[in-house]
């Protein structure tokens, strides 16, 4: 949303997501980095951001509200900095061709499940892109690096 109010391709945005939200009192940028995830924050109170950026360094937990529902929120950094990946290894507007690729995967009605796992999410997106940008392959070959960049390969 910032990047697209700003005008800003995904090369020169921040991609910080909450950057406006820390007081001057936490010592961080933001609630999550999508380039970075896991360097948002390093405060005494709130501790290091947990959030993992590859599926080597991905978070096991219970599945129940306790522990995060399995890590959903923690674990989401893996996701992001693969979005990252794609829309800058693109280049643009990410909310163009790499945007339309996750909408196009989550608008989907029966594409994904409600507990999607990561590889099936990946897959899921790798199926978007084919159909949406046949004609240009860049896309795919884009969406497969970043999802590789992450530790999880799609074919």
């Amino acid at each position: 949303m910032r990047q697209r109010l700003l005008g800003q391709e995904a090369g020169s945005a921040d991609w910080l997501i909450g950057a406006d939200l820390l007081t001057d009192r936490v010592q961080g940028v933001a609630l999550r980095s999508m380039a970075a995830p896991g360097t948002a924050y390093d405060d005494p109170a709130l501790g290091q951001d947990p959030q993992p950026a590859h599926m080597d360094d991905y978070v096991d937990l219970p599945h129940d509200a306790d522990n995060d529902n399995g890590g959903v929120h923690i674990n989401s950094g893996i996701p992001n900095k693969a979005f990252h990946l794609f829309a800058t290894g693109l280049g643009g507007r990410a909310w163009e061709r790499a945007g339309q690729v996750w909408y196009d995967t989550l608008a989907t009605r029966g594409r994904i499940a409600r507990d999607v796992d990561f590889a099936t999410f990946a897959a899921a997106t790798a199926e978007s892109a084919r159909e949406r940008y046949a004609d240009a392959p860049e896309v795919l070959d884009a969406l497969l690096a970043a999802w590789d960049g992450v530790g999880l390969p799609v074919s």
